[in-house]
């Protein structure tokens, strides 16, 4: 990771990184996304699990931490995609997993995983969770 990855390490945008990632949507956001099987869920199986935003709130605080570097889109190579699934998937960065790992906010990652498995889901999202997904 090149020191321009890296989110900047000042007191102020330390501060602000924070603010980011602890906003009651995008935590829970982020730990949707730690908790998804995969680490990298789409936005229609962000849109399930978390029923009380619309789906235009969620890609909107989605993309807040893919701004400040904290998650990052992912994509299946083209020559791997098909018309039935998903192939634009939302990740934590490297540089947002150090900065949650320096802040002690990654601890609950297996429980986040725990509980993400017992989420009954309808045969489209279980779908949609058993696609294929890029390497990282």
């Amino acid at each position: 990771m090149s020191t321009s990855d890296r989110p900047p390490s000042d007191p102020e945008s330390v501060r602000e990184q924070l603010s980011v990632v602890t906003q009651e949507t995008r935590f829970a956001l982020i730990q949707d996304i730690l908790g998804h099987p995969s680490g990298l869920p789409t936005l229609k199986e962000l849109d399930y699990v978390n029923p009380s935003k619309s789906r235009t709130t969620i890609r909107q605080h989605l993309q807040q931490l893919v701004d400040a570097g904290i998650a990052e889109e992912v994509f299946l190579p083209e020559d791997e995609r098909r018309n039935d699934m998903p192939y634009k998937f939302y990740g934590i960065s490297d540089a947002g997993r150090e900065f949650l790992e320096d802040h002690k906010l990654l601890r609950a990652r297996e429980t986040l995983r725990e509980i993400y498995e017992r989420i009954e889901k309808t045969n489209e999202i279980e779908r949609y969770e058993t696609a294929p997904r890029p390497e990282r």
